[in-house]
C-alpha cells in the first residue's frame, strides 16, 4: 500500500543531515510542499498502444492536431512553427466532412529546440485580433529587433484568397495586435492589376534589415499555363506594414501558389508551388521541367528587376510521390542550428488516424541539403522519419507536460486558446519524450506538478517496461509530488510517462 510520507521524509532528511547535493535538492522540494509518495510494486496495466504517430516515425510533428502551410521563426534558441489550423475545420465538420478551409480563422503554434520533441502552444485566435478577416491561412513570420530594443514579430497570413493581413507582437506566443485594422494587401490594391488572388505571402528580411514580401495566385487575363503571370514581390516599408516599392512580377513558370522567400548568402531565394498542368511548353535551357505540384525555386540579387530572376530547379516533390498522400504543396525552407529544414504538410496523420478522408493536413519536416555558396538545393522528398534529434532533453530542467514526441489518449487543458497542460483522456494514456540524457551521475528522484487522482509512472525505452519511478497523486489543484529512485537512472533514454486513470492533468515533470 502506497503511503504519503511527507513528515517521515522530512525527519529522515534532518537526521541524515542531507549530506549529498541530491538529498539537499530532494529536501528543498519537500520544503516547497512537494508530497513524497512511496512506491508499491503493482505496475499499471492496460497501457494504450494506439499511436496516431508511430513511435519509430518523426513525422508528422503533431500526433494530435491537423495543421498545414508552415512558417517558422527562431527566438532565444527555440524554433517556433506556425501553420493553418486545419483542426479548426475538422472540429467544425467532423470525420465525414471535407476540408474546404472555410471555418479556419486561427493559426496553430508549436516549438522545439531539438527537432523531435515539440511543445504544443495552442492557437492564435486571428479572428478576435482582426475581426475584419474572412479566414487566416498560410502564414509567414519574420522578426527584427527594433529601436525600442525589443524583438518584434510580424506575422502575415492569407485573408482567404482575397489578400494578405498582418498581426504583430513582441513575443512569439503573443499577445498579438492588428496594427492596420484592415488588410495589408487586397485584391483591389492599386498596382495589383493582373493578380486576381494576392494571397499566400512569403516574407524575408535581408542583411540590410529590409523586409520583402512575395505573393500571388490564379491566372491573369492573357496568362498561360506555362506563364500565369501572377507572382508578385515588393519591398516592405521600414514599419513592415507598408510598401516601399511598386509590385513587381516574378516570371515563375507553371506558377500556382505558396510563395516563399529566403535570403541566403546575399541572394534572394524565391520558392513557389507549381501547378498540376501538363508541362507542354518549356523555354529554360539547363533546367528540367518541374514535376507536377512540386516546389521550385528562383534566385536573384536584385528582386525588383523582373528579368533578373533565374529559374533554378524544382527541389521538393509532392508528398504523394513519397507515399504520404497527394495534396496541395506548401513549404517553408528554414535554417536552424546550422542545418536546413523543409517544413511542409502531408496527409500522414489523416491516413494514420484512419477516421477521415476529408483532406485534413499535418505538418512535417525533413532535413534538406543547401549549398550556401552555389545556392544549389538537393532535390528531396518527404518521409516518415522526419528530422534527427540535434540535442538531448535535460531531465533536470522543469519540462512542460505539453512537450513530447508522441502520445496516446492525450487531451489538453487550455487558458483561452493557449495550451497549459496535458490531460489523460483514458486509462493507460502515454506521453513519449525522445532522447533524455540523465548523464553519468544519474537521477535520484522524480517530481511532477499534477492534479487528479491516480498514479503516474516513468518507464524507460518502452511503454511496456517496468516502471523506474512512480508517484500517486490525489488533488483537485496542482500539487507537487516526488518519488526517490531505488536505482539511479543514468545514460540516454526515451521516457514514457504513463497515467493510470482518466482526467489526470500534468503541468510539468523534472528529475533531481
Amino acid at each position: 500500500m502506497k503511503v504519503k510520507a511527507f513528515l517521515l521524509a522530512a525527519l529522515l532528511a534532518v537526521s541524515c543531515g542531507c549530506s549529498s547535493a541530491a538529498e539537499e535538492a530532494i529536501q528543498q522540494k519537500i520544503d516547497e510542499g512537494y508530497i513524497e509518495t512511496m512506491e508499491d510494486v503493482t505496475k499499471i496495466n492496460g497501457v494504450s498502444d494506439v499511436y496516431a504517430k508511430k513511435l519509430e516515425n518523426g513525422n508528422p510533428i503533431s500526433s494530435e492536431f491537423y495543421c498545414a502551410d508552415p512558417t517558422a521563426v527562431e527566438y532565444n534558441g527555440r524554433l517556433y512553427v506556425y501553420g493553418t489550423n486545419d483542426h479548426q475545420q475538422y472540429e467544425a465538420v467532423g470525420d465525414e466532412g471535407s476540408n474546404t478551409y472555410g471555418e479556419i480563422k486561427s493559426l496553430h503554434v508549436f516549438s522545439t529546440d531539438d527537432m523531435v520533441n515539440w511543445s504544443h502552444h495552442g492557437t492564435i485566435d486571428v479572428e478576435t485580433v482582426a475581426p475584419w478577416i474572412m479566414n487566416s491561412w498560410a502564414p509567414s513570420i519574420v522578426s527584427r529587433v527594433e529601436d525600442d530594443g525589443l524583438t518584434h514579430f510580424y506575422l502575415y497570413f492569407s485573408n482567404n484568397g482575397c489578400g494578405v493581413g498582418v498581426i504583430t507582437s513582441t513575443d512569439p506566443l503573443g499577445p498579438w495586435s492588428d496594427p492596420l485594422g484592415r488588410p495589408l494587401i487586397n485584391y483591389d490594391t492599386e498596382g495589383l492589376e493582373g493578380c486576381p488572388n494576392p494571397f499566400d505571402p512569403g516574407v524575408c528580411i535581408d542583411d540590410n534589415g529590409d523586409g520583402w514580401i512575395a505573393f500571388g495566385g490564379g491566372k491573369k487575363r492573357g496568362g498561360t499555363d506555362y506563364m500565369p503571370g501572377v507572382a508578385r514581390i515588393a519591398k516592405l516599408g521600414k514599419d513592415m506594414i507598408s510598401f516601399d516599392s511598386e509590385f513587381v512580377e516574378i516570371k515563375a513558370p507553371y506558377f500556382f501558389e505558396a510563395s516563399e522567400l529566403n535570403f541566403i548568402n546575399g541572394t534572394y531565394v524565391y520558392t513557389y508551388n507549381n501547378s498540376w498542368e501538363k508541362r507542354i511548353e518549356w523555354e529554360i535551357e539547363g533546367a528540367s521541367r518541374p514535376k507536377a505540384c512540386s516546389m521550385a525555386y528562383m534566385t536573384t540579387k536584385t528582386p525588383l528587376d523582373t528579368d533578373s530572376w533565374v529559374y533554378r530547379d524544382d527541389y521538393f516533390c509532392n508528398p504523394g510521390e513519397s507515399g504520404l498522400g497527394y495534396s496541395n504543396n506548401h513549404s517553408h525552407l528554414h535554417k536552424y542550428m546550422g542545418r536546413y529544414y523543409m517544413f511542409h504538410h502531408t496527409m500522414l496523420r489523416q491516413t494514420g488516424a484512419g477516421t477521415t478522408t476529408g483532406g485534413f493536413r499535418s505538418l512535417c519536416v525533413v532535413e534538406i541539403p543547401v549549398n550556401e555558396e552555389t545556392l544549389e538545393i538537393t532535390p528531396t522528398g518527404s518521409n516518415f522519419t522526419g528530422a534527427s534529434q540535434i540535442k538531448y532533453v535535460d531531465p533536470y530542467a522543469e519540462n512542460s507536460g505539453e512537450t513530447f514526441f508522441t502520445t496516446t489518449g492525450v487531451g489538453f487543458e487550455y487558458d483561452d486558446f493557449s495550451i497549459t497542460a496535458v490531460k489523460s483522456t483514458e486509462k493507460g494514456t502515454v506521453i513519449c519524450v525522445k532522447g533524455v540524457d540523465f548523464g553519468e551521475e544519474g537521477a535520484s528522484a522524480f517530481t511532477v506538478k499534477a492534479k487528479g487522482k491516480g498514479r503516474i509512472e516513468i518507464r524507460l525505452d518502452s511503454p511496456e517496461a517496468q516502471f523506474a519511478n512512480a508517484v500517486e497523486i490525489d488533488s483537485t489543484d496542482y500539487q507537487g509530488y516526488i518519488d526517490r529512485a531505488e536505482e539511479k537512472i543514468t545514460g540516454v533514454h526515451d521516457v514514457y510517462i504513463v497515467f493510470s486513470d482518466k482526467d489526470m492533468t500534468l503541468d510539468s515533470w523534472q528529475f533531481i
